[in-house]
């Protein structure tokens, strides 16, 4: 019966060693088990989230705005451009009438072109040339045109430069 006894300890220091030993080697199964279960968890759940959805309706409302707002913008009327142009008008010689003269320019009639100050400045030998200002929308009035006008005008006016140009 000792030897029953001894048997069944030595069984059971077995069973209890087997079982601490599988206790131990079954804490890296778990380690596994929880990992993969994390892993399933981080696939399921995207961080830079694409809900199909939702980005549909986004586009959706954008499209929308930006319809909206190009048909808002093609209403509304851009802006006019102008340009100052400083002309210099020589006259043949000092026996001008340089009065004359401008008044002739000034009859010049454009859409889109409005006259502005004028002077007198010294040229050469008692000459006076005309300075005068213009503003003209670029879309009606071309300066080349205008200056083929001013031109016309032979008896009084020699030629005609362009002493500024600048955009408004």
């Amino acid at each position: 019966m000792n030897e029953h006894k001894n048997l069944c300890m030595l069984i059971e220091e077995n069973t209890s060693a087997t079982a601490a030993a599988k206790s131990r080697c079954s804490a890296p199964d778990k380690i596994e088990e929880q990992k993969e279960d994390t892993v399933v968890k981080d696939d399921e759940f995207d961080l830079f989230g694409s809900d199909e959805e939702e980005d549909l309706d986004v586009a959706r409302v954008r499209e929308e705005r930006l319809r909206a707002y190009a048909e808002k913008k093609s209403k509304k009327p851009g802006p006019i451009a102008k340009s100052s142009v400083m002309l210099d008008v020589k006259p043949w010689d000092d026996e001008t009438d340089m009065k004359a003269m401008e008044e002739l320019i000034r009859s010049i009639k454009m859409d889109g072109l409005l006259w502005g100050a004028s002077k007198l400045s010294p040229l050469a030998f008692g000459i006076n040339k005309l300075s005068i200002l213009c503003t003209v929308e670029d879309e009606k009035v071309s300066v080349d045109d205008l200056v083929e006008k001013i031109c016309e005008f032979e008896e009084f006016v020699q030629s005609v430069d362009i002493g500024a140009f600048n955009k408004i």
